[in-house]
């Protein structure tokens, strides 16, 4: 549940407007959202191996939109004869509701950081 928490705070409450629209152009906002993201996280680990990897993979997965791709290649792979129909923003296809898509995708990018947030802190 406490890293659940600290997910929530470090990704929403402590993420401003300006690192969520821009997070995924500049390197020095992904970084900047990354190393206030992991803040809450030092309040369950001082691990330096453990807070980097959070820290890392949070801007490289937040920087290049990798739940995108997540849901692109799962889509394709279950639809190898319209795998074309994927290739959009969301990595849905386009007969998706806009909002299930874009909701799938944030379950999809949340999915992706706890599950490296939990290695990372039970190993790390």
């Amino acid at each position: 549940m406490e890293q659940l928490l600290a997910h929530l705070v470090g990704d929403y409450i402590l993420q401003t407007s300006h690192m969520a629209e821009h997070k995924i152009r500049s390197w020095p906002v992904a970084l900047l959202h990354a190393i206030v993201y992991t803040l809450p996280f030092t309040l369950l680990t001082l691990s330096p191996w453990a807070l980097g990897i959070i820290c890392g993979t949070h801007a490289v997965i937040d920087r290049y939109r990798l739940a995108h791709y997540v849901a692109m290649v799962k889509n394709m792979a279950g639809d190898l004869g319209h795998w074309r129909d994927y290739r959009t923003y969301t990595g849905y296809s386009e007969n998706t509701p806009p909002y299930m898509s874009v909701w799938l995708v944030i379950a999809t990018d949340n999915t992706m950081h706890l599950l490296i947030n939990y290695f990372a802190i039970k190993y790390l």
